[in-house]
């Protein structure tokens, strides 16, 4: 059996998706159905169980055994990087994910957690060490101080552990969450609504709309993620981008020509008002990543993961076809 957390999710109903390509099904979803929406993402997938994640951890901690367990990818979390309450995101992302990482040491089972690059703050070098982390908020603390947590407590385990620090993720699946959803989807929505996508106006010294990120298909998130099942000795935190860092305006650029079907550039769209900047959010003043770009060397040499990753004019316009042909 393969236990996925947060399946129902975003990431985690597509690697649920992704285990059934490969024609793996006997797979226990655990998740928080309070948000009725997310049964969509894993109703056509071919699972063994659901369980509820309150229920779930309870059985953990009096160590319950599922029996011929292969691995638990950990994708359960509260992502909404502006939630004020640290309390409730340190319950649900760090102490949760440290009782699944005592429960798959103590019985050898291979541990596969989403991190996040938000770990990395406003720094510009995305390296997997400790040197170049710092948290611009709740979320992001919650995150990293499980990594230290894992430094700490992971020497002379017997079993895999890799956590994956995942950068701006998009792609099918992330309908049910709302302002937390990708640019892209979020773009798409203002095109039907409105005629038109909205950006941020110039801050910390980028021009509008040119803010950068790295920005990776959900596609290539499945597939590292399947590579470490497929590959357990390989241990590790690992960053899981494109290392390439491209603009919001190549985003909306991206989404616009594929809606309206022709090649326009950034300036073309802003000129017929179909591109439009609002002004910068006072509330994400110093709590804002305005750059950011994957280092794969990590993932590449001591992950051994060789595959490339989609830029955002192949993924974005590869999701954008998803949403137009389902509307």
């Amino acid at each position: 059996m393969i236990i996925v957390t947060g399946g129902a999710g975003f990431i985690g109903s597509n690697i649920v998706k992704g285990l059934n390509k490969r024609g793996l099904n006997n797979i226990l979803v655990v998740d928080d159905l309070s948000d009725g929406n997310k049964v969509r993402n894993i109703e056509h997938c071919d699972i063994e169980d659901y369980m509820d994640k309150d229920e779930f951890i309870s059985l953990i901690q009096r160590g319950m055994e599922f029996g011929g367990l292969k691995a638990i990818f950990h994708q359960g979390a509260c992502s909404d990087t502006m939630e004020s309450d640290g309390r409730f995101i340190m319950q649900t992302n760090y102490e949760y994910s440290k009782s699944l990482f005592n429960y798959c040491r103590e019985h050898e089972i291979p541990y596969i957690y989403a991190s996040s690059a938000s770990v990395y703050g406003g720094g510009e070098t995305f390296i997997e060490k400790p040197e170049h982390e710092q948290a611009l908020n709740a979320y992001a603390y919650s995150k990293l101080l499980f990594d230290r947590y894992l430094r700490k407590n992971n020497a002379g385990a017997n079993s895999q552990v890799v956590g994956l620090r995942y950068f701006n993720v998009y792609g099918k699946g992330e309908e049910h969450k709302g302002r937390m959803a990708s640019v892209a989807y979020h773009f798409f929505n203002q095109y039907h609504d409105q005629g038109f996508v909205k950006l941020f106006a110039g801050s910390g010294g980028y021009a509008d709309g040119e803010q950068l990120r790295d920005f990776v298909w959900v596609e290539d998130v499945v597939d590292v993620n399947l590579h470490f099942l497929e590959h357990p000795e390989v241990n590790g935190v690992f960053n899981v981008g494109t290392g390439r860092a491209q603009s919001f305006n190549d985003v909306a650029t991206a989404v616009l020509n594929t809606l309206e079907g022709v090649q326009k550039t950034t300036s073309d769209w802003v000129s017929e008002g179909k591109i439009q900047y609002i002004e910068f959010p006072q509330a994400l003043i110093g709590k804002y990543q305005s750059y950011t770009k994957a280092d794969l060397n990590n993932l590449t040499v001591a992950g051994e993961y060789t595959k490339s990753f989609a830029k955002v004019e192949e993924g974005v316009k590869a999701y954008v076809e998803q949403l137009e042909a389902e509307r």
